[in-house]
């Protein structure tokens, strides 16, 4: 489980196909006290850590999660965003993230509002109906509050500090990211279907 607070911008150093596709990850975080097999939230993305460096991490990526994420666009080069995995007693900052991304939503906006930005996300049609005005979603791995709600398209408003800690600061319209709706409102509209 993560938080969707992001805690550190890794860089994509390599990639690898073999099989599955691997990537080394360049980080900030200590990977002395990071252990083979543990979860990192990349790009909201939970993986598995397989091989570990001074400032490094791999991971190894299934064709299944490739054709449900964004991931397949990844480059030598590109900033993703990376939360370790929560811990008991962690403080819980954003909202309950499981790292199983539900689809990929498309950016269709970018208007500046003072110092923040206000970006306008399409998301697929049968993942609309679960994100609502002031609920949450994950969007690559960022914890965020809806700020509204029309038809599939919603908005997200990003302030400086979240654009410069995370990947948000760059992003551009046709972008496409990883979308996972909350978790409570996938179980609430499960429960609806049968009342």
């Amino acid at each position: 489980m993560f938080t969707g607070i992001v805690t550190d911008m890794g860089e994509i150093r390599a990639l690898e196909k073999a099989g599955d596709l691997t990537a080394r990850i360049g980080t900030s975080y200590d990977t002395g006290s990071i252990d083979i097999g543990a979860s990192i939230a990349c790009d909201g993305v939970c993986l598995t850590v397989v091989t570990l460096g001074d400032d490094w991490f791999d991971m190894q990526i299934s064709a299944e999660t490739l054709s449900k994420t964004n991931l397949g666009t990844w480059e030598p080069g590109r900033r993703v965003n990376l939360e370790r995995a929560l811990k008991v007693g962690d403080e819980l900052g954003g909202h309950i993230v499981s790292g199983h991304v539900d689809g990929l939503a498309e950016v269709v906006s970018l208007t500046d509002e003072g110092d923040s930005t206000r970006v306008q996300l399409r998301a697929p049609d049968d993942l609309a109906r679960f994100i609502a005005p002031k609920g949450s979603v994950a969007l690559n791995g960022t914890s965020l509050t809806v700020n509204e709600v029309q038809g599939s398209v919603f908005g997200i408003n990003f302030i400086p500090h979240t654009k410069d800690v995370t990947t948000w600061g760059s992003v551009a319209v046709g972008d496409k990211v990883n979308l996972e709706i909350d978790t409570m409102a996938r179980y609430v509209a499960r429960l609806a279907e049968y009342s």
